[in-house]
C-alpha cells in the first residue's frame, strides 16, 4: 500500500468515507460525524496539501489529515509553543477493518511529524466516544485532558475536546510513502 497526497478528485471519496464512518459509529451508539462535513472546507484542506490517502492498488483504504495548527481553544499557550503536528479525520474503509491500518497510519503520521522536527503528534477526539479514546491510548497516545467548554457555536459545549498526544518519532509503518518531504516547523 502507498500513501499519496490527496487531490481534488479525491473529494467524493473523502465525503463517502465520512458518511460510511458516521454510519458505523452511529451503530455503536455515538453521534460523532453525524453532521455532513462541508465539501468546500474539505476541498480547502486538500488544496492546502494536508490530506493524505492510503491507496491499495486502485482502491482507497484510508485517509488522514495532518496540520501544524491546532483547533482554537484546546491547547495551552505553553503546549502550542512546542512544535506539534495535529491528526484530524483519520478514517479507514470498513472493507479494511481489523487490519491495523489506522494504527499504521498513526505511526506514519508520527514519523512524518518527526521528520518535520515536531516534538509531538497530537489530536482531539470526541468527548463521549470512550471506544475511540481507548483506541488512541492503545496506540501509545497519552491522555492530556478533556476540554468541555468553548465549542464552535456560541462558546457552548465542545464535542471534540478529549486531548491526547504521543512523542513524534521514526516508525516502521510498512507503507510506500509517495508524499513530498514534510516542511520543517
Amino acid at each position: 500500500m502507498r500513501i499519496t497526497t490527496a487531490v481534488p478528485d479525491d473529494l467524493a471519496q473523502l465525503l463517502a468515507f465520512r458518511v460510511e464512518a458516521a454510519s458505523w459509529i452511529g451503530k455503536l451508539g455515538s453521534d460523532q460525524w453525524s453532521r455532513p462535513y462541508p465539501a468546500d472546507r474539505l476541498l480547502a484542506t486538500i488544496e492546502a496539501g494536508t490530506v493524505f490517502m492510503l491507496r491499495d492498488g486502485t482502491r482507497t483504504a484510508g485517509t488522514i489529515t495532518l496540520t501544524p495548527e491546532a483547533e482554537e481553544g484546546l491547547w495551552t499557550p505553553e503546549e502550542l509553543g512546542e512544535a506539534s503536528i495535529f491528526v484530524n479525520k483519520l478514517t479507514v474503509s470498513r472493507d479494511y477493518a481489523g487490519e491495523n491500518l489506522g494504527g499504521r497510519l498513526l505511526d506514519w503520521a508520527g514519523d512524518r511529524a518527526y521528520r518535520s522536527s515536531a516534538k509531538w503528534l497530537r489530536l482531539d477526539a470526541w468527548t463521549d466516544n470512550a471506544a475511540l479514546q481507548r483506541y488512541y491510548l492503545q496506540h501509545d497516545f497519552e491522555y492530556v485532558r478533556t476540554v468541555r467548554e468553548g465549542g464552535a457555536v456560541n462558546g457552548g459545549p465542545r464535542v471534540s475536546g478529549w486531548l491526547a498526544q504521543r512523542l513524534a518519532g521514526p516508525a516502521q509503518h510498512g507503507f510506500e510513502d509517495q508524499t513530498p518531504s514534510p516542511p520543517a516547523l
